[in-house]
């Protein structure tokens, strides 16, 4: 009988002692030993296993686990008599930032003293005895306090927090007579909530003095592993760290630790008489690609849908995405246009450097590329190594049909507040009905331009030509089951022709053309209309339609003026401009 699946499960010890569904990963201990690196990062998407990785090195090594190779038996790395000897031998301080997700500075501190204090907790033990001195003992007793007290000392000194694992170690090699093993999993995301939130330089300071005490000139460590998201800068909290071993998505290192090969998914549908489905598994999940492996899929995926045995958008749920929205809703016009690229299902070459620069993002070309790919959203393609920059260059892609499924509801949800007029819009659009469009269009304009924007850099000019993009988008994902929707486009409104071509003969083809208005040139929006729809017909956009032959009466011209906030749309010149 198959071994039932223990949704949401980042216990091995849970896993093992319930005989849950496991897939082994236990090669991986042998292979991060034996590599013998003092510091690695391992960075790998959300939901692909690295903290039930993190909780198996811990019940491998950990004194904690003296005496539990029960846990290990039947699994690859117990057929290695050596690593039977090894297994609860080492002092391990293991902790995870998971949970430190704050919308200010303080209370992030906080949450990461929090964590501290319970890894001393779990270490109460180190008090027993004489190994530590009276004063020592009390300062191990400020930690325990700020875990159990009710109303803590928010005012624990900064030092003596990031010194903290230094001296938890030094502790720990005292009583067992060995260095210690740090395992710490999601480093990064104090980071990221630091940037979303706008206290980004005060957390680097904190988490680099942090970092350099516990990895860097620390004498009591013996190895770490980190796990993470992204590849945060060396410049900004590794820079005093030489020792790092960084193992990204791009690395062979690893490669099939972290997350389900197709061998291993194909084997648990074998095993729960599904094999019928592994075309379609394979069309949904896979996509992947780590180091050298290409098909690799995501476990929270895979288990869910072994559970329930419905297709879903599983691992995209497991997130709000307000991140990923937010770089796409308020970056620039030509972010707008790859994502329409990316949506259309062609892949993009991209130069950018693996190391996420937050501050960067918005400046960057790349940047946003590098954590998408980071965060499992885009795949890699190919890559091309650039000898004369140094640099790498990616042709990337949509990851699966679960990711496109996540893009395309991201895109429909910047409209959510308007859902109905929107879909009324559209049916006005495809009707001719140009009194509500120019009525639903105002009406969006102006709530809906300063969501486009930044907010660090507004701007008349910039606002429109952001908004625009997106609302294209928003057409390229709501119609496309009814349209070939294409877009021939050059920046900074020079021209952004759309053109809609119709997939059943009952409904009419669509042009348009958006246009700022250019006050040294024009009196009124009605002349940027006009202006749009005159180079409808001088650049003859009709053309390609024709030779589909679809007739001209069956195409709409329409065009976009904006204006600040301002939006007027026209249709061709037999029919009355209407102004909102």
């Amino acid at each position: 009988m198959p071994a039932k699946i223990s949704i949401g499960n980042q216990s091995f010890e849970y896993a093992r002692k319930e005989k849950a569904f496991y897939i082994d990963k236990t090669k991986f201990i042998k292979e991060w030993w034996e590599c013998k690196d003092i510091v690695t990062l391992i960075t790998r998407p959300r939901r692909f296993g690295k903290t039930l990785n993190l909780s198996m090195m811990n019940c491998f090594f950990s004194t904690t686990f003296s005496q539990r190779g029960d846990l290990f038996e039947g699994l690859s790395i117990w057929d290695e008599e050596e690593y039977r000897k090894t297994q609860g031998t080492w002092p391990v301080i293991s902790l995870s930032f998971a949970g430190v997700k704050s919308t200010n500075f303080q209370d992030a501190r906080d949450g990461i003293v929090k964590v501290i204090s319970d890894t001393y907790k779990a270490h109460r033990y180190l008090k027993d005895g004489d190994v530590l001195s009276a004063t020592e003992k009390a300062d191990y007793d400020v930690f325990q306090k700020y875990s159990t007290d009710s109303d803590p000392d928010k005012k624990i000194n900064t030092t003596l927090i990031t010194s903290a694992l230094n001296v938890l170690a030094e502790y720990l090699e005292r009583y067992h007579g060995k260095k210690a093993l740090i395992f710490l999993d999601e480093y990064d995301t104090p980071l990221q909530e630091a940037y979303v939130y706008g206290y980004w330089k005060e957390m680097v300071e904190f988490i680099r003095e942090l970092f350099n005490n516990t990895f860097k000139t620390n004498e009591y460590l013996y190895r770490a592993l980190l796990t993470g998201i992204t590849r945060v800068s060396k410049e900004s909290i590794f820079s005093d760290l030489n020792n790092l071993e960084v193992v990204t998505t791009t690395s062979e290192k690893y490669c099939t630790a972290f997350g389900f090969t197709e061998e291993e998914v194909f084997g648990a549908l074998d095993e729960r008489g599904l094999s019928g489905e592994k075309e379609n598994v394979k069309f949904w999940y896979d996509g992947f690609v780590f180091g050298n492996k290409s098909e690799i899929y995501n476990p929270w995926s895979i288990s869910k849908y072994l559970d329930s045995k419905k297709y879903g958008t599983y691992w995209a749920d497991t997130s709000s995405n307000a991140f990923v929205s937010m770089l796409f809703r308020q970056g620039d016009p030509e972010l707008k246009m790859q994502l329409e690229d990316l949506l259309e299902g062609k892949a993009l070459e991209v130069i950018f450097d693996e190391q996420i620069i937050f501050e960067q993002l918005e400046d960057t070309p790349g940047a946003v590329f590098s954590l998408l790919m980071a965060s499992g959203y885009l795949k890699p393609v190919s890559m091309e190594y650039l000898m004369d920059s140094g640099e790498s260059k990616y042709r990337l892609q949509i990851t699966n049909n679960e990711t496109l499924f996540m893009f395309r509801k991201m895109v429909s949800g910047w409209f959510s507040a308007y859902r109905t007029s929107y879909g009324n819009f559209k049916k006005a659009l495809v009707q001719g009905d140009l009194k509500y469009m120019n009525r639903f269009m105002n009406d969006v304009a102006k709530v809906m331009f300063s969501t486009f924007d930044t907010g660090n850099k507004p701007s008349e000019t910039a606002e429109p030509e952001r908004f625009y993009h997106g609302f294209v988008l928003g057409l390229v994902v709501d119609l496309a089951g009814r349209y070939n929707i294409r877009s021939n486009r050059e920046s900074g409104f020079g021209r952004y022709d759309v053109i809609m071509e119709p997939k059943e003969k009952s409904d009419d083809a669509i042009i348009m053309e958006f246009k700022v208005h250019d006050e040294d040139d024009e009196t009124s929006l009605e002349d940027t209309v006009a202006n749009a729809l005159k180079q409808i017909e001088e650049k003859a956009y009709d053309s390609e339609l024709l030779d589909k032959k679809i007739p001209k009466e069956k195409i709409r011209h329409y065009g976009f003026a904006f204006q600040g906030k301002k939006v007027l749309i026209g249709e061709g010149s037999s029919v009355k401009h209407f102004r909102a």
